[in-house]
């Protein structure tokens, strides 16, 4: 039987996939180096070559995991900060948690299991993932912030940006994790796209938009997820 010669690149991609699953499941602290190199069909020797250590691998999959679509990441660094800006990325963000704006489920859960497993041990992937986040999301929404409190359209609370940020981030991450199970365990009124809607204006509000705002520029059914359609 002829043996397939991977480069290096598809070598260390295939590592991660391997890995991905099992740290999901089993935490960092409960997976083996071999356990890993097993599932990846390498030996341990060629896992250290290419991963020093699980560390290493921690590092690879959160630079896999925020690696969306480049396009899409430009598209919000060149955007104008303003009301609808900050709209979009609340729709987009809670889209995203809970159905996925990139990739297959079996690609997103993992990588959600992943962060509720780091919460159980060091933090250390959470905290690597957060760190993307406020780096390369959170100032575009503080900008859009204070654009839609010059004018008028947000009112100031007295909150931190970056707290009302997270806070938002943590409703559509809980959202997101009730559905883990194989559909959500929480029984909320309303099919999958209406929670949605119903989540992004509950943000919208806590975030400080005025309700008339909400009801003349939020609409769930027609907005595009931060520039792509919603299904049907």
């Amino acid at each position: 039987m002829a043996t397939i010669r991977l480069d290096s690149e598809e070598r260390r991609r295939g590592i991660v996939e391997a890995a991905m699953p099992l740290f999901a499941r089993k935490g960092f602290a409960g997976t083996t180096t071999k356990e890993i190199a097993e599932a990846a069909h390498i030996s341990e020797a060629l896992l250290f070559k290419h991963y020093p250590t699980k560390g290493t691998l921690y590092q690879e999959m959160l630079r896999s995991g925020c690696s969306a679509d480049p396009a899409l990441l430009e598209r919000l660094r060149v955007i104008e900060p303003s009301t609808q800006t900050l709209i979009h990325m609340m729709h987009f963000m809670v889209y995203h948690f809970v159905l996925g704006a990139f990739g297959s489920a079996s690609e997103r859960e993992p990588r959600q299991r992943l962060v509720l497993n780091s919460f159980l041990e060091d933090g250390e992937f959470a905290r690597l993932v957060f760190d993307w986040v406020a780096t390369e999301v959170f100032p575009k929404f503080g900008a859009s912030v204070e654009a839609a409190e010059r004018a008028g359209d947000v009112v100031a609370l007295g909150i931190p940006a970056v707290n009302r940020f997270w806070f938002a981030q943590h409703i559509a991450a809980m959202l997101a994790y009730a559905r883990l199970p194989g559909g959500s365990v929480v029984p909320y009124d309303g099919d999958t796209l209406t929670v949605i809607g119903q989540a992004v204006h509950f943000i919208l509000r806590g975030i400080g938009m005025k309700d008339e705002v909400i009801a003349a520029q939020y609409d769930p059914k027609a907005l595009s997820i931060f520039f792509q359609p919603i299904p049907a």
